[in-house]
């Protein structure tokens, strides 16, 4: 494998960083590659994470010692039933000219926690029972509450609201599955690849 990746990490809660991160570095796994991932926000929501964003930016587009332009910018907010696209042109409108090219979005919809439970079946083998989903909700606390009610009937306590569970979830996801049943995860997924692909054949001619 070659060197790892710098990733900066953008997401506005938990939720987003626990399930994000191990994603990132499966899908950089699959394509050969090794990801470094440096999570700068993490709280605060949506306004937050893209406010912390632009600010960001400043401070690198400066020359600020220690921070340098990432091999890959990540930046996370949730749909909230505007659908997908409309969250990820929210994020590229608040991207400089520099990190447009790096930038990977991951725009859940509604939310992330929808994410999580996109592969019933491989939810069941990780938790020891699937979740009851039923027809997309636009409730604030819909699939957050359908996640940690499906953790709890499996006898597990709920610490974390089952994002405890996020890394396992990623790890043992059929993308495949997961993707025809949430299409901005699809979105997301095949983004992340595609963009990864991208850096390692810029890196393969860079090294010649």
């Amino acid at each position: 494998m070659s060197s790892p990746l710098t990733v900066d990490v953008f997401v506005e809660d938990h939720a987003h960083e626990a399930f994000l991160v191990p994603m990132l570095e499966r899908i950089a796994r699959e394509e050969n590659l090794v990801a470094s991932p440096r999570v700068r926000s993490a709280r605060g929501g949506h306004s937050r994470a893209i406010a912390e964003l632009k600010l960001y930016q400043q401070v690198v587009e400066r020359g600020t010692p220690g921070l340098a332009l990432p091999d890959l910018l990540l930046a996370g907010i949730d749909g909230n039933c505007s659908t997908f696209a409309k969250a990820k042109k929210t994020i590229q409108g608040a991207t400089h000219a520099p990190f447009s090219h790096r930038l990977v979005v991951a725009s859940p919809d509604p939310h992330v926690e929808r994410w999580y439970l996109a592969d019933p079946d491989s939810f069941r083998a990780v938790v020891g029972r699937g979740p009851s989903i039923g027809r997309k909700k636009c409730e604030r606390d819909y699939y957050k509450n359908v996640l940690a009610k499906a953790v709890r009937q499996a006898g597990h306590p709920v610490m974390l609201g089952g994002t405890e569970f996020a890394r396992e979830l990623v790890d043992n996801m059929d993308l495949y599955r997961a993707g025809k049943n949430d299409r901005s995860l699809k979105a997301f997924v095949d983004d992340l690849r595609s963009t990864l692909r991208t850096i390692q054949l810029r890196n393969a001619c860079q090294a010649e």
